[in-house]
């Protein structure tokens, strides 16, 4: 079973860095022991939103440079002691690192850990391809629209190329309305499986929680969202082998927009 998994898209802004931490925290919560790498090299925001900013002294670069080895550079979790982060530089460039660090950095850490999950910076270039070099699988993160859904489709070309089979890849569709999607204003499910021709293995609905928890550099699978949390133990739960119906994450995302409805409506009120 695969342990090195880099979560990419090809548009930016879809979540990717959002997905990586929930999903990092949950098999940490599942007892695993994990390593999140934040491969997107000059702008970094894996370590804010774990909160951990104020906790990172070395990183990916430094490891590149051998002033420490990656076991060194790794930040522990506050509440979670088995999830560790290696922190991208925000003062570094993609080139500064290539391919074949990257391999060396995931080969070092590989034994010590259950899982590995990288944060690929968005786009093809240099990062993506530094990103992608050591995994064993890829998530793509992608949104239910249709820009979104071009560029996912263009980054699955290129990983093909790069020799990752389709059982290897899998899609997270990312900010689900089941509202929008009723109303025929929104990708389906199925729409989006279609196009791309990958299994989808997590629907995230679309939450104003996982914004709040973010802002405050704290996960939303840590910040009580029940809803939002039992679709990245879904997710998770997938990654492990287990047999999880999708249908469990609609139902979860139906629930989600009920509820967005009924805090609009009560704020209304209070108005």
């Amino acid at each position: 079973m695969a342990k090195v998994f880099v979560v990419t898209s090809g548009k930016g802004g879809v979540g990717k860095t959002t997905i990586t931490a929930n999903l990092g925290c949950t098999l940490a919560k599942f007892g695993e022991k994990v390593c999140v790498i934040d491969a997107d090299i000059g702008l970094k925001n894996l370590d804010v939103v774990l909160g951990l900013e104020n906790r990172v002294v070395y990183t990916l670069l430094d490891v590149v440079n051998g002033r420490v080895n990656a076991h060194e550079a790794l930040v522990r979790h506050k509440q979670l002691r088995n999830l560790y982060l290696l922190a991208a530089s925000q003062i570094a460039t993609k080139e500064m690192i290539s391919p074949e660090d990257m391999k060396a950095i995931v080969k070092e850490l590989y034994p010590k850990f259950d899982y590995v999950l990288i944060d690929s910076p968005a786009g093809i270039e240099r990062g993506f391809r530094n990103a992608v070099a050591s995994a064993d699988s890829v998530l793509i993160v992608t949104t239910p629209e249709v820009p979104a859904i071009s560029d996912a489709d263009r980054v699955i070309g290129l990983l093909e190329n790069f020799g990752f089979a389709e059982k290897s890849m899998k899609v997270v569709l990312n900010r689900f309305k089941v509202k929008m999607v009723k109303a025929g204003d929104m990708l389906t499910r199925e729409d989006v499986q279609s196009t791309l021709a990958l299994e989808i293995i997590g629907v995230v609905p679309d939450s104003e929680d996982v914004i709040i928890a973010t802002n405050k550099g704290l996960p939303v699978v840590l910040n009580g969202s029940v809803d939002v949390s039992k679709v990245f133990e879904n997710i998770a739960r997938r990654l492990k082998g287990e047999e999880v119906s999708i249908d469990e994450d609609l139902f979860r995302s139906s629930k989600t927009g009920i509820m967005a409805l009924i805090k609009k409506l009560l704020g209304k009120k209070r108005g």
